[in-house]
């Protein structure tokens, strides 16, 4: 049986939010970073999760280990803004109990 695990998420504003997260719903970063109002409505998840926007770009903050970056992630990242050698698009990381623990603070919006 899945359970939730725990993220720390810090928003735009520098606030730090501890949150429950779902993994048996299929959902990601982004859709959590929506789900508990984290960010204005309309500035994260523009492009609904395509990776073709990179509203939902977050910088990981600790060593947990992620998914391998996908080509279409890679591409988005390589035309952001405010891009870190540890960003990635919250709309291609799936929630997942290997991520407990999972330190993440939201880019700017641009």
């Amino acid at each position: 049986m899945s359970q939730d695990v725990t993220i720390k998420i810090t928003d735009r504003e520098g606030i730090s939010h501890e949150v429950q997260a779902p993994t048996d719903m299929n959902m990601n970063i982004m859709e959590l970073v929506r789900a508990y109002e984290l960010a204005p409505e309309g500035t994260i998840g523009v492009c609904g999760g395509m990776a073709m926007c990179a509203s939902c770009q977050c910088y990981v903050l600790n060593d947990i280990v992620l998914p391998e970056m996908g080509d279409d992630e890679e591409a988005m990242l390589s035309e952001a803004f405010f891009v870190k050698s540890n960003s990635r698009l919250g709309c291609q990381i799936h929630i997942t109990e290997e991520l407990d623990g999972l330190e993440i603070e939201l880019a700017p919006e641009y």
